[in-house]
């Protein structure tokens, strides 16, 4: 089973919603209008939220990836460090 982390620029999210559209079970819009994610926790040397997922969440994540409008949710193979997605 692989494991992943999600990395979630919190300060240029932009409130658009759509990730809790398609993945309400982790995302959810907070009083300042933007997202925060389940479980995610902030990385203090990125500044960027992260989350560890395995096989079972990839999916939902992408989806989630794919319908934000600014592009701030980004997955990483968490063996190799390598960004799966969204592709470059």
């Amino acid at each position: 089973m692989g494991a992943y982390i999600v990395r979630y620029d919190r300060e240029n999210c932009i409130g658009a919603a759509a990730c809790t559209v398609v993945q309400p079970d982790r995302w959810v819009i907070v009083e300042d209008g933007k997202a925060d994610f389940t479980g995610g926790t902030l990385n203090e040397a990125s500044g960027l939220f992260e989350l560890e997922i395995d096989d079972s969440e990839l999916e939902n994540f992408k989806k989630a990836a794919d319908v934000c409008p600014v592009s701030v949710i980004t997955i990483f193979d968490k063996e190799t460090g390598k960004k799966i997605y969204p592709e470059t």
